[in-house]
């Protein structure tokens, strides 16, 4: 897995080798608690070791746009990892082309029903029937292999097998991976929007690196305030990938963007973060349909005027 920031903004790093699961802990509690425009986490699977870890080789490396504060940072990764592992980290600065090898070196294809999210080293993990959706992790937010990327294109696959969404709107698009997926499942055009600019480039370049670049046009938005994002009549499936408070801050503005009986699909939230969300979206008219939880990490599929 692999969150993070424009790979020209990662200036400093930290480095510890352990557990997969205290790897993969230390990651999501960077994601949960730094910036995401500054801050990036990456956990993944050392190719051969011959040292003690050869059991369980995993590294976690995370990368700052400015230099952090170690002793706050070996404080916070102590809850993760406990405070032994959380001295042995190690911290050093990064060049633009090491953050890019860095961030495809781990990374292996990831499937999410008929989607398969991956890099250039991993086309041919795309099979006949499948959505192939080439991502490069060092562009942005938001590679298919974070647990709410892929909770959002599983639930999309789902709701691709009983309906065809005619309007669809991605808000806080990242790298383009749930908008890229829907304009190339349904070859129909899809609004998207992220408020960082680098997002919004990245999600440009995967559209035509996917040759689905006249399907997908995003546009740099605070939410879905912009007036490209407008559609008379509503969407009538919408994806929210963020994070949970501003899940529960723009749930009036997207509810209104909403058509009569659409689908709301949430992620970016930890499982301890759903009832908070659910109960801001219920105030909107739309009920918990399903959820799945990947990673600790919750999704939501909400249905206006369900059950």
């Amino acid at each position: 897995m692999l969150e993070g920031l424009p790979p020209n903004n990662a200036a400093f790093v930290m480095r510890l080798r352990c557990t997969e699961a205290q790897a993969r802990a230390l990651a999501d509690l960077v994601v949960e608690t730094f910036d995401p425009a500054e801050t990036a986490g990456a956990a993944f699977e050392e190719k051969a070791s011959t040292e003690s870890w050869a059991a369980t080789p995993w590294v976690v490396e995370v990368y700052f746009g400015h230099e952090p504060d170690q002793d706050n940072v070996r404080e916070l990764a102590a809850f993760a990892v406990g405070e032994k592992l959380a001295a042995e980290i190690v911290f050093g600065r990064v060049l633009q082309k090491d953050w890019v090898a860095a961030s495809l070196e781990g990374l292996s294809a990831v499937r999410a029903g008929r989607f398969v999210a991956h890099g250039s080293h991993d086309r041919a993990c795309v099979k006949a029937n499948d959505i192939g959706l080439e991502i490069e992790a060092a562009l942005a937010f938001g590679t298919g292999h974070h647990g709410t990327t892929r909770g959002c294109l599983l639930f999309l696959d789902e709701i691709l097998k009983r309906r065809r969404p005619q309007n669809i709107l991605d808000v806080g698009c990242g790298a383009g991976v749930l908008a890229l997926a829907a304009a190339r499942a349904l070859r129909i055009k899809v609004a998207a929007g992220d408020i960082d600019a680098d997002a919004v480039r990245a999600t440009r370049a995967n559209a035509r690196l996917n040759r689905a670049g006249p399907w997908l046009l995003p546009v740099q938005a605070r939410g879905a305030a912009h007036p490209a994002l407008r559609r008379p009549g509503g969407y009538d499936l919408i994806f929210a990938n963020i994070l949970a408070k501003p899940l529960r801050m723009l749930a009036p503005s997207l509810a209104r963007l909403a058509a009569p009986g659409a689908e709301i699909v949430l992620s970016g939230m930890l499982v301890r973060d759903v009832p908070g969300v659910a109960s801001a979206w219920a105030a909107q008219g739309f009920a918990l349909a399903r959820r799945r939880h990947i990673d600790g990490w919750a999704t939501l599929l909400l249905r206006r005027g369900g059950a």
